[in-house]
């Protein structure tokens, strides 16, 4: 009883065997008055939320990240530096404001790429999305 106790605990905390489709959630942001898209994300539990951005092109973007209650560390991690859009910041209860100005349209990819040990990273789990950038 013991053991599979604590296999009960390892996949609840390594995220396998209880994997469930994430659904799309699409944000489309809009300019403000002084000429920032601002989007509210928040991640944990293996999403983001929302997980599809829509931005424009050459107009700054301030990202206002935050994480979900629980102990599982997240990060929000993007690796686009030819399009003016390259972060990687912790994700914590108090919301983080991460600035950029996109260059370039087309979509790019948007994750978390912490891990367990030897269990999938978080990204092959599910936490991660896109931004799209527009003319």
């Amino acid at each position: 009883m013991k053991l599979l106790k604590y296999l009960v605990i390892l996949m609840l905390f390594s995220g396998i065997g209880f994997a469930e489709e994430k659904a799309q959630k699409i944000y489309t942001a809009s300019i403000d008055a002084d000429g920032v898209q601002r989007v509210k994300m928040v991640g944990g539990g293996y999403y983001f939320d929302p997980n599809y951005i829509i931005v424009k092109v050459n107009v700054p973007v301030e990202l206002l990240v935050s994480k979900v209650g629980g102990f599982t560390p997240h990060n929000i991690l993007m690796k686009s530096p030819e399009a003016g859009m390259n972060f990687n910041e912790d994700l914590g209860k108090e919301p983080k404001t991460i600035k950029f100005t996109p260059t370039k349209t087309g979509k790019f990819p948007v994750y978390c790429d912490k891990k367990f040990l030897f269990f999938k990273d978080h990204r092959d789990k599910g936490m991660e999305g896109t931004i799209e950038v527009k003319e």
